[in-house]
Parts: structure tokens; C-alpha cells; sequence
């Protein structure tokens, strides 16, 4: 009658292992929850890059075939202007802004 017990009380101890294993250990449930929260965290950064990559591709193809886009971001990027144009530069990050004819002809 002794070992039924003692053999009662192992089982549960060993049932208890288990579960705690289930549910907290390196492979349980618990770890698993933070891999597909850290999973979606990802993959949402992946999509993010991959929609970055696409933009930036049509970006260098309208670079390398388009004069006017090419002018237009040098333009704004550079702050270039055309003949008979001043370029105003305003501080607190307004966007400067070429005025046409505003500039003395060249002699």
C-alpha cells in the first residue's frame, strides 16, 4: 500500500514536470507566443523594406530614362535653379521655391 502511494505521488510530480515544460520551458507555450509576435514584428518589417526596394527601383528607372524627373530631383534635392530664377531659402524647413524672372538677364 506504501509503494501505491509513493508510485501515486511520483506520477504527479513527474504529470507537473510535464506540464510546467508545456507551458514554460524553452520549447512551451510560452516561448512559442513571443516567436510569432517576434514572427509578425519581422515579417511586417520585411514588407515595409520589400515596399521601400520597389519605390526606390521605380525611382532609378525613372532616373536613368526620364531627363525631366532627373531635373526635377535635382532641382529639389539640390536646390538647382534655371536661368532667371532666385532661389529663396527660408529657415525653420520651409521648402525653398525658384521664382521665374526674378533674376537680372546675363550679359
Amino acid at each position: 500500500m506504501n509503494y501505491r502511494y509513493l508510485l501515486f505521488g511520483l506520477s504527479f510530480a513527474l504529470n507537473l514536470l510535464l506540464v510546467w515544460a508545456l507551458v514554460w520551458g524553452d520549447n512551451g507555450l510560452v516561448a512559442h507566443e513571443n516567436l510569432e509576435r517576434e514572427y509578425t514584428v519581422l515579417d511586417e518589417h520585411i514588407k515595409a523594406l520589400y515596399a521601400n526596394n520597389i519605390s526606390l527601383s521605380r525611382e532609378i528607372k525613372l532616373l536613368q530614362t526620364d531627363s525631366k524627373y532627373m531635373e526635377y530631383i535635382i532641382r529639389k534635392r539640390l536646390n538647382f535653379v534655371k536661368d532667371n530664377e532666385i532661389l529663396y531659402i527660408f529657415p525653420g524647413g520651409q521648402e525653398a521655391k525658384p521664382v521665374e524672372g526674378a533674376h537680372e538677364s546675363k550679359n
